[in-house]
């Protein structure tokens, strides 16, 4: 029986199938097979017939390195969220929704390392002129910025080879192709080839290359999970496009922390850098209001001042409902039982809205105490000072645990204005209350915490 030209692939883990399948037997992802057109496979050579590779064999004591290993993008929150810059022959992979800001961050980019650099950008979705408008709108002129408009990766390699410049940038990977191969471009089989021939170009030749990727309707980049494999990084970004604000995230770096994030402005002449998210998150907040309480984040390195606000209405179902943005559903539960069990105070009639302002993700446990202070202040009708900040962990006791990095979340609250802090009582050893001059309150447990704001 003569096999079928046409395989399956999963697009999360590259899976291959001779039938559809609804779950990847692999990754256990549900739908994510797409039809493929089965490729030649070539004969694997023998044992004795492959080539030897001793002399290409290096200690680890004789590999030498410049120290100027890593390019300035001339954005610091950018150089922040790649671990202090572009590094040399690294390969990135930056993506995020249409209209974020991808093709205009890169664009910004090239302004200021065109002043030491040769730049190369390849893009395979837009014609040179449309480039140059964008370009005159951004005032970006730098005489070092080439435009090349073509989809076959492969003579993109060879121009880059031949050309050699200093930093190459690829908008997009799913436009690009490899002529031999007969599936179309955007396809798993293309975007996983297109990736490897740009990592070996990258690695052979030590130049860096930013590739732009799509993401699907999930939110994550188009293609099979295997290409995030291949690159050195993975960057994306994130936040609505009909509003002002973007965040840089990064969830792979080889040369960095994925802590750090990078925090972007959108304005009419381009993306602008935020060097204090803080304050950007707690403008506009409203004064005299319940249900409103700030906490502090910390992502990586830097300590973030987020607003939470809780709403308590009476129910109108059966079933009260539970709603949040940007905090875990399942920990907001947990915290409504902790103060249902060992406060006494029953929502089983109200309705709990939970709304962290600014798009951050509440994703760390020193983000309890302020949610639940938010939500007791919203039940009992009575605002929380403005000038009052609060983190710490709620354990199923009622207790109040410690957080890491204290002292940099009470530097922070203390730098933007705040005069009380309410933090666990057991991180008190490790601070000296001569040493700020804000006033810090220590807690072991959540009824002593509602009792200060009572």
């Amino acid at each position: 029986m003569a096999k079928s030209k046409y395989i399956y692939v999963c697009n999360q883990c590259g899976y291959e199938s001779s039938k559809w399948n609804g779950k990847c037997p692999s990754c256990n992802s549900w739908n994510s097979f797409e039809e493929e057109l089965r490729g030649d496979t070539s004969k694997v050579s023998s044992l004795s017939g492959s080539a030897d590779l001793s002399d290409k064999i290096t200690e680890l004591a004789e590999i030498d390195y410049n120290s100027d290993i890593r390019y300035d993008t001339g954005l610091q929150e950018l150089n922040r969220v790649l671990g202090g810059g572009l590094v040399k022959g690294s390969i990135v992979l930056l993506g995020g929704e249409p209209g974020i800001g991808k093709s205009t961050i890169l664009l910004q980019i090239c302004q200021f390392l065109g002043d030491d650099h040769s730049i190369l950008y390849v893009s395979g979705e837009e014609s040179a002129r449309q480039i140059k408008l964008r370009a005159e709108r951004l005032s970006v002129d730098s005489q070092n910025l080439y435009i090349l408009t073509a989809n076959d990766a492969e003579a993109v390699c060879d121009t880059i080879s031949n050309s050699t410049p200093e930093i190459v940038i690829i908008d997009s990977i799913q436009t690009m192709s490899i002529p031999h191969i007969s599936s179309s471009p955007g396809s798993l089989t293309q975007v996983r080839e297109c990736t490897n021939l740009f990592m070996r170009t990258a690695k052979a030749k030590e130049i860096p290359i930013i590739i732009v990727g799509h993401v699907n309707k999930d939110g994550a980049i188009a293609g099979p999970k295997v290409m995030e494999h291949i690159v050195d990084a993975v960057l994306y970004f994130e936040g609505d496009r009909h509003m002002s604000y973007r965040i840089l995230r990064a969830v792979k770096n080889r040369f960095g922390s994925t802590n750090e994030i990078g925090v972007f402005e959108m304005a009419e002449s381009g993306l602008k850098e935020v060097e204090n998210p803080s304050q950007m998150l707690l403008s506009g907040r409203p004064l005299n209001v319940s249900g409103t309480c700030v906490s502090c984040i910390m992502e990586g390195s830097r300590p973030i001042l987020a607003e939470v606000q809780a709403l308590a209405s009476k129910t109108s179902y059966s079933a009260p409902r539970r709603m949040t943005t940007g905090f875990d559903f399942n920990r907001l539960t947990i915290i409504i039982a902790v103060m249902e069990k060992r406060i006494g105070i029953f929502m089983n009639t109200l309705d709990i809205y939970l709304n962290v302002v600014g798009g951050f993700k509440l994703d760390e446990p020193a983000g309890d105490l302020s949610v639940a202070l938010a939500i007791y202040s919203g039940i009992i009708d009575r605002p929380i000072s403005e000038k009052l900040i609060a983190f710490g962990e709620i354990g199923l006791g009622g207790e109040i645990r410690s957080v890491s990095h204290i002292m940099q979340r009470i530097k922070e609250a203390e730098r933007m204005g705040f005069e009380d802090c309410i933090v666990p009582r057991q991180s008190l050893s490790g601070i000296n209350q001569k040493d700020f001059k804000i006033n810090i309150i220590g807690v072991s447990t959540l009824k002593q915490a509602f009792s200060i704001i009572e």
